[in-house]
């Protein structure tokens, strides 16, 4: 019994921090309509921004440490935080700045180019990221605070539900705004956005800091969740596992990501549990390789059905105009001839 209430803690920590994930980038392309395809950069910058800001200085390796690194710091989890959410908006402007300018395919290409190079620097910069063996152990945080693993788990638990109830209010408070309603329609038609005076550059540029900050966050309670962090923690199926998040929710509905992430680690992590059917587990005994290639055409099939019957996510965005009007598809003829 306990042994499932450690897996449902930590199968709810992981769905909160891919919620932030998806919340981050449901502002960038819910929101404006920005296709980032490097979005595991953000969240990998704001995972070792945390650990460098949490381990203890360590000039040399030591049995304690896997890996030396240069800019240990050893300041508190809050610090880490704001330093993960400060750094993760800083590379997400700069990414921004350069690729914004593109539209459609190419800034897609632009932004995932972009993750592999700064891939390829976490991966050969030793001195100050551990290279290919990350920087490991990470003090956890609240460690200190109670004996057991288990009881870790669910602390943990707590915290990062405390984290996304923060992030949900904050994206919630930007879709809601005038800031939120410019970026629908620079999605919608940013030529008419700028001939309504709109510095459709400038909010686009906002969109993309806002998601950025919140993979950065995202990247601090992962760090913070296992207790170490490496470069193969970052690799491009991460950013498509947070787009098929987006997509299962409802592009544009924070409340829909957030279910998304929902349904996205429990089609993932479910069928981890395959060797408890008696007949595949007597079909695997000579075919190892059955039931992790199963594993992942169950996966697929769960998703193109999700995706079939709701196209537009399980949790459609509802538009709304001026006062309370309904949806485009409950707008009555005459209202639509206006």
């Amino acid at each position: 019994m306990i042994g499932w209430l450690a897996f449902a803690a930590f199968f709810l920590t992981n769905v909160g921090i891919y919620g932030i994930l998806a919340l981050g980038l449901n502002a960038q392309y819910g929101l404006a309509g920005l296709a980032n395809f490097g979005y595991v950069a953000l969240f990998a910058a704001g995972a070792f921004t945390a650990a460098l800001v949490l381990v203890p200085p360590s000039p040399a390796a030591s049995p304690e440490t896997a890996t030396a690194v240069a800019g240990g710091l050893g300041l508190p989890f809050p610090v880490a935080l704001a330093g993960a959410a400060a750094v993760g908006g800083l590379f997400a402007l700069v990414m921004g700045a350069v690729s914004l300018r593109l539209g459609g395919h190419s800034l897609a290409i632009v932004t995932f180019a972009f993750a592999q190079i700064f891939g390829a620097f976490l991966a050969g910069e030793d001195w100050l990221t551990g290279g290919q063996f990350g920087i490991s152990p990470v003090p956890q945080p609240l460690r200190g605070l109670v004996g057991s693993a288990v009881d870790y788990l669910f602390l943990y638990l707590g915290v990062t539900l405390v984290i996304v109830a923060g992030c949900f209010w904050l994206a919630e408070r930007a879709a809601g705004s005038p800031f939120g309603r410019v970026l629908r329609g620079i999605r919608e038609d940013e030529t008419a956005a700028r001939s309504l005076g709109k510095n459709t550059g400038s909010f686009k540029l906002s969109a993309f800091v806002l998601g950025g900050v919140l993979a950065g966050l995202a990247g601090a309670m992962w760090v913070g969740s296992i207790g170490s962090v490496h470069v193969g923690q970052f690799v491009p199926i991460v950013t498509f596992n947070v787009w098929l998040a987006v997509l299962l929710g409802g592009i544009g509905n924070n409340r829909g990501v957030l279910l998304g992430a929902f349904l996205l680690i429990c089609i993932r992590e479910g069928t981890r549990f395959l060797e408890g059917i008696p007949f595949l587990a007597a079909a695997s005994a000579g075919n190892p390789s059955l039931l992790p290639s199963l594993r992942y055409v169950i996966i697929g099939l769960a998703l193109i059905l999700v995706v079939r019957f709701a196209p537009r996510g399980v949790i459609p965005e509802r538009l709304r105009g001026r006062g309370q009007a309904a949806p485009p598809e409950q707008i009555p003829a005459t209202e639509e001839r206006r």
